[in-house]
């Protein structure tokens, strides 16, 4: 039987460090643990939040009313050899660190833009996560064989797979399987094997160290690019860089990513968030939009 938890802070389980509490949370290791949390919701009257890796998400200072359902712990990892391909059959909220390492141990090119990604394999599909180097692949889309879907159905589930070409992937979104949650994927990628990769995974995570505050608590990158513009390069440009509102800041090492000092706020967050996107408008008349989801109770 599954653990619920009543009154737990949710700062903790995200990147950012920020949010209040979950009235109940609990950490479903598997499919039945997750059906059986979900029917206790539903008896209980209660609303249902799914929260992945915590790496995109901005939750409310006040927290999640009802039951927030955490998949950080709904991981496995299996690994096939079929032909000339490498299937991976994992979890969604299995970490894209664990795929990375299956990538690495096969020395596969794939591996390179995976370095770059931080939160889980649902998040992954869900925005369509990728880098904005020049990598192939390059987008989370490009390695996804297909995916399941469970969606409650009164007191009963249905699991729905979902193969790759019946999907609309675009940047940073994958359409067409709503409604549901993510619960099983099936990744692939050719088996030719690069001997090189490792050596140029350091050096991308190098690269990438030197220019983003990876060492801060962040969200990642918080605009998606514009079409024709880099959000950075425009958030810079309209003299934004080091701008705060409480201990929210846009950072110093690179102007897409809003850090944590300490102690900032959900609100504090937001409100930076939303300053970066009207100055951005006024001054060049792009009109940017964020990855970030906002949770709870706003």
């Amino acid at each position: 039987m599954i653990e619920i938890k009543e009154n737990v802070k949710l700062a903790p389980y995200t990147s950012w460090l920020i949010g209040g509490s979950a009235d109940y949370l609990c950490f479903p290791t598997n499919v039945d643990e997750l059906k059986e949390a979900w029917l206790w919701a539903l008896k209980q009257k209660l609303s249902v939040t799914f929260m992945g890796g915590g790496t995109n998400v901005l939750i409310a200072d006040k927290g999640i009313r009802g039951l927030t359902i955490s998949l950080r712990k709904f991981s496995s990892v299996q690994v096939l050899e079929e032909k000339n391909e490498i299937h991976i059959h994992c979890l969604s909220g299995t970490a894209k660190s664990e795929i990375l390492k299956v990538f690495l141990k096969y020395q596969l090119p794939a591996a390179l833009f995976l370095a770059g990604l931080p939160g889980d394999v649902g998040g992954g599909i869900v925005m369509n996560a990728g880098v904005s180097e020049p990598f192939v692949p390059k987008e989370f889309g490009e390695i996804v064989h297909s995916f399941t879907v469970l969606r409650r159905l009164d007191n009963s589930f249905e699991e729905v797979e979902f193969q790759h070409s019946e999907l609309n992937w675009q940047y940073r979104h994958c359409n067409g399987w709503q409604p549901g949650v993510i619960i099983k994927a099936k990744l692939k990628y050719s088996s030719n094997k690069d001997s090189e990769i490792l050596k140029k995974v350091k050096e991308a995570n190098r690269n990438r160290l030197s220019k983003q505050p990876l060492d801060m608590p962040s969200c990642g990158s918080v605009f998606i690019n514009p079409p024709g513009h880099r959000a950075a390069q425009l958030i810079q440009s309209c003299g934004l860089k080091g701008q705060r509102i409480g201990e929210a800041e846009v950072s110093q090492k690179h102007c897409n990513f809003i850090v944590n000092l300490g102690q900032a706020t959900a609100q504090d967050t937001w409100d930076l968030m939303m300053k970066v996107q009207s100055t951005v408008f006024q001054q060049t008349g792009v009109q940017m939009q964020t990855e970030v989801v906002r949770l709870g109770d706003w």
